[in-house]
C-alpha cells in the first residue's frame, strides 16, 4: 500500500486502520503500508511515529519539510517497495476494504503475466456514510485502444481503484513528477499505450470519501478536459497512430 499525505491528521488514522484491518487468509502473503508525509504541520509526523510502533502489519514512513506533488511522493514510495511487490495506492482520506488485498491477490494468481488490475469503488461522505447513486463501476473493454478512446472522450476514468506490479511501473517510467493533477490517469494511459489492458476485478476496492478538503474539489468537466488535453499532448504521436482524437477537437 502506498499513501502520500498532507495535512490530514484528522482523517489519516482511519485510512491506516483500514489497511491494518486487512484479512488475507487463506492466501499467504505479506503486506506493508508505506506513507510519505509531505510537509504536514498538523501533528501527522508524531502520529505516524506512534502508529509505526504499534503491533500489526508494518508501517514505514518518510517525511519532507516542504510539500511535494503526489507524483514524486508516490515514486519515492514505490522505489522503497520490493522489486517483486504489487502496489495498491490509497489516498490519505479514504478507506481500504478489509478483503481488498485478498481479492487482488486472488486475481493476480488467476491471471499470471497480467501486470495491472482495476476494481470498483464506493463513495461516502465526510463521516463515512454511504452516498447512494455515487458508485463507481469500472468498464470492460475489448482492447487497450478502446479503453484509451473512452478515456479521451471523457467517458471513463480511473483513480485509486487499481493494483499494479512495481516492475510494470518501472517499465513505463513511474508517475509524472511535474503534473499537478491527473498524474494517476497519466500513468494508466502509459499502461494502456504499453499494450496492457487491466484485468477487471469483481470486487469493491475502497471507499472514496467526499469532504470539503478533497484534492479534487473544483475539478469540473472543463478542468478534467483540460487535464485530458495536457495528457494527450504528451502522447499525441502514439495516440494519433491509434486513431484517437484529441479531446475537444
Amino acid at each position: 500500500m502506498i499513501t502520500p499525505t498532507h495535512q490530514r491528521r484528522e482523517l489519516l488514522p482511519e485510512a491506516v486502520a483500514s489497511v491494518r484491518a486487512t484479512v488475507s487468509a487463506p492466501l499467504d502473503f505479506s503486506f506493508e503500508h508505506l506513507i510519505f508525509d509531505s510537509g504536514s504541520r498538523d501533528g501527522t509526523a508524531a502520529y505516524l511515529r506512534e502508529a509505526a510502533a504499534q503491533p500489526g502489519p508494518p508501517l514505514r514512513r518518510w517525511h519532507s519539510a516542504d510539500r511535494q506533488l503526489a507524483g514524486p511522493a508516490r515514486n519515492l514510495l514505490i522505489k522503497e517497495a520490493p522489486a517483486e511487490a504489487w502496489i495498491v495506492p490509497l489516498d490519505d482520506d479514504d478507506f481500504l476494504l478489509q478483503r481488498t488485498l485478498f481479492h487482488y491477490g486472488t486475481q493476480i494468481n488467476a491471471n499470471p503475466g497480467r501486470p495491472w488490475f482495476v476494481a470498483d469503488f464506493l463513495r461516502v461522505d465526510e463521516q463515512g456514510r454511504y452516498l447512494p447513486n455515487e458508485d463507481y463501476y469500472a468498464w470492460q473493454f475489448d482492447s487497450p485502444t478502446a479503453m484509451l478512446q473512452a478515456i479521451f472522450r471523457a467517458e471513463h476514468f480511473l483513480q485509486g481503484n487499481v493494483c499494479y506490479s512495481r516492475a510494470f511501473v518501472d517499465e513505463v517510467g513511474g508517475y509524472d513528477e511535474e503534473l499537478k493533477m491527473a498524474e494517476d490517469l497519466d500513468l494508466y494511459v502509459r499502461f494502456l499505450l504499453a499494450g496492457q489492458l487491466p484485468v477487471l476485478c469483481p470486487h469493491i476496492s475502497h471507499l472514496h470519501r467526499f469532504h470539503t478538503r478533497n484534492v479534487s474539489i473544483g475539478v469540473d468537466a472543463a478542468t478534467h478536459n483540460a487535464d485530458l488535453r495536457a495528457i494527450y499532448q504528451k502522447y499525441a504521436v502514439q495516440l494519433q497512430a491509434l486513431g484517437i482524437e484529441e479531446p475537444g477537437k
